[in-house]
């Protein structure tokens, strides 16, 4: 595969060498000059200036990464400063990057069971290792200790996932088909500068996990480990008709029947060594449910989890130990009254069901041996027999039986069916990042749209969810819950945590209008479809990437919680997703947020019709014929002092 040759069109001009922000975000500069002049000063705020949305008067910018904001920083003598900021890619998927062995690999390129690359042979006579589109979870981090050659600075590391590639060389959508691939990026992090450059691209080996499904958003773990995610559980009962699912055993296995629907739907956890490379597990214990990104909690144990799904639920898994998932206790919480997304309004209190107690080993067990039957009786038709539940899976109705003593298996491999029979609210759609807020021991949600389960006249809407809204909200919003301990699980027994939301009210959300002058079907001022959420301490500041169907181009949004301010600070290519979202507050005594996007130029009807003619041929030209998707960070255009 070439290599991209078009990586400076993302690039933007730095005119002098950079001294980055120590403590804030965002990878922002100050002037060297004013670094004696500031180096005393104690920081009062800092807030971001916003962008605004590009147009069809500059089409370049919208076919590529553009940010026109800036970092504004006060001090608390009164001076203030503002900074203009940029992105800088690590590498577009597609180019061939340093393997730290003295060769070059493909970054994200996919590979299966045996590690050997997985080539696209759609089109006779031009076979090729494929790569992703779609880099998303993204973890930075540093080790105490490392063993690494060619570093002139400091070693950092991120770890990169690879949810999915769209569509192969004829054009053929294979989304899901691919096992997801995982890469450790060693990273020269210059020490006069902070800026940061890939010297070692290293693939984790996956096969200890059975492959990877669907890899979607990521967490840093409080003890520096990558917390992964496998979203959209293989709908076991009914695997013998997912064509996905068999497609995805052929290349991953090298045959359609392979792979064990029970062993996908759970948690991966990387840990990184001190040469740059990559281990995993997989745990078993944290339900098998929509899993799209997990934060844990300042106690080492409680973990919030998003649920990226039709008829979701908000789940807690509680670890047995500190920084240890090997077993746990799995909740999901059922509503109280006054559920709303209007901000402003006081929210709904939220009790918690125990689903069960478990080991990952234990689970992984389960999931070797025991088929869909052995569990529960699953039915998509009503078999007038009053033994069978009613419960809705996914928006359909399903017709439930279980099977007496397989609770436990059930409440680990067929999780969303048990935690509704349980009494949980199941009635969420696409719940997707979370993160929390510490200092106010507030969590947040992101509802990608609010629709279908959501809304009485919906698909899979039902009054035991505790949700009944009259009409759907396509640009969806954000949550958040009041944390607290003491509560207790149904049984009346003390949940040992003291980090469990008790109180979810509205935060934030969009707003859907009829089509604008360049197609945007929700207000391009407010946010749209979040998606990735992550917060910083230090920034006091909550970062949204949108996952639109609404806006012709996707933003990165940065909301204040002391002052309530919402900004845009960055846009993505027309029709790519924002993703790989994190926040560093401090490596070596820089910040830096991270970003990615996925399938750049993937034009959807209505949306893109009034921009689609003028803009692929130039994110095509941008991005690898549209095969191509960045990943990289937030940088600045000017030079600056670190703020500590």
């Amino acid at each position: 595969m070439k290599n991209y040759s078009r990586r400076d069109v993302l690039k933007l001009a730095v005119s002098a060498p950079m001294f980055p922000i120590a403590t804030s975000g965002a990878m922002v500069f100050f002037t060297s000059a004013t670094q004696a002049a500031t180096k005393d000063l104690t920081v009062e705020s800092v807030s971001f200036t916003s962008m605004p949305a590009p147009s069809l008067s500059n089409p370049g910018a919208m076919a590529r990464t553009e940010i026109g904001s800036a970092l504004e920083v006060s001090y608390t003598n009164g001076i203030k400063k503002s900074f203009q900021l940029a992105y800088e890619p690590f590498f577009i998927t597609g180019n061939m990057v340093p393997d730290g062995k003295g060769s070059q690999t493909l970054a994200g390129g996919y590979y299966d069971i045996n590690n050997r690359p997985i080539f696209d042979r759609s089109v006779a006579g031009k076979a090729r290792h494929i790569f992703s589109d779609g880099p998303d979870g993204t973890s930075l981090l540093k080790l105490p200790k490392t063993n690494l050659k060619g570093i002139k600075g400091k070693p950092v590391f991120a770890v990169v996932q690879f949810e999915y590639t769209t569509a192969n060389l004829k054009g053929d959508k294979i989304y899901g088909t691919l096992p997801s691939a995982i890469a450790v990026l060693t990273l020269d992090q210059d020490q006069k500068n902070g800026r940061l450059s890939l010297v070692q691209y290293s693939n984790v080996d996956t096969s200890s996990a059975n492959g990877l499904w669907i890899t979607c958003g990521s967490s840093l773990s409080p003890w520096n480990t990558h917390l992964s995610s496998e979203e959209y559980e293989p709908d076991a009962p009914f695997i013998a008709d997912n064509k996905r699912f068999k497609e995805f055993s052929k290349n991953l296995f090298g045959d359609e029947s392979s792979a064990n629907p029970y062993h996908y739907g759970h948690l991966p956890e990387i840990t990184v060594h001190p040469d740059g490379t990559g281990s995993i597990v997989k745990h078993y214990c944290l339900g098998r449910i929509s899993h799209e990104l997990v934060q844990v909690m300042p106690d080492n144990r409680t973990l919030l989890m998003g649920d990226d799904f039709t008829n979701s639920g908000l789940f807690v898994f509680i670890a047995d130990k500190e920084k240890d998932l090997s077993a746990g206790t799995l909740y999901v919480a059922k509503l109280g009254v006054g559920f709303s997304i209007n901000p402003g309004d006081i929210g709904t209190s939220l009790s918690w069901i125990k689903l069960g107690h478990a080991t990952s080993d234990e689970i992984k067990s389960f999931a070797d041996r025991l088929k869909p039957s052995d569990i529960m009786t699953v039915l998509k038709t009503d078999p007038n027999d009053s033994s069978f539940t009613k419960i809705f899976y996914d928006g359909q109705a399903n017709w439930v039986k279980l099977n007496p003593g397989m609770e436990k298996a059930a409440a680990f491999l067929e999780t969303h069916r048990y935690a509704y029979l349980m009494g949980g609210s199941l009635g969420f759609s696409k719940m997707e990042g979370t993160t929390v807020n510490i200092k106010d021991k507030i969590a947040y949600t992101a509802l990608q749209n609010i629709q279908d389960s959501m809304v009485k006249t919906g698909k899979g809407w039902n009054a035991n969810s505790g949700i009944a809204l009259n009409e759907p909200l396509i640009a969806g919003g954000v949550l958040a819950h009041q944390l607290s301990g003491g509560l207790k699980d149904q049984f009346g027994n003390t949940i040992l945590s003291e980090w469990m939301p008790h109180q979810m009210y509205p935060l934030l959300k969009g707003e859907d209008i009829t089509p604008d002058a360049l197609g945007n079907l929700a207000n391009p001022n407010l946010i749209s479809n979040p998606d990735n959420l992550k917060f910083s301490e230090k920034l006091r500041t909550l970062f949204i990437g949108e996952d639109s169907s609404t806006h012709v181009n996707n933003f990165i949004w940065a909301y204040n919680v002391n002052t309530k301010q919402l900004s845009r600070i960055m846009s993505m290519p027309s029709g790519a997703e924002a993703t790989g979202l994190g926040v560093a507050d401090d490596i070596n005594g820089w910040t830096y947020i991270t970003s990615n996007f996925q399938h750049a130029g993937d034009w959807l009807p209505k949306l893109h019709d009034k921009v689609k003619e003028t803009l692929d041929p130039l994110v095509k030209e941008n991005y690898q014929d549209k095969f191509g998707a960045a990943v990289g960070y937030i940088t600045a255009k000017s030079l600056g002092i670190k703020l500590s």
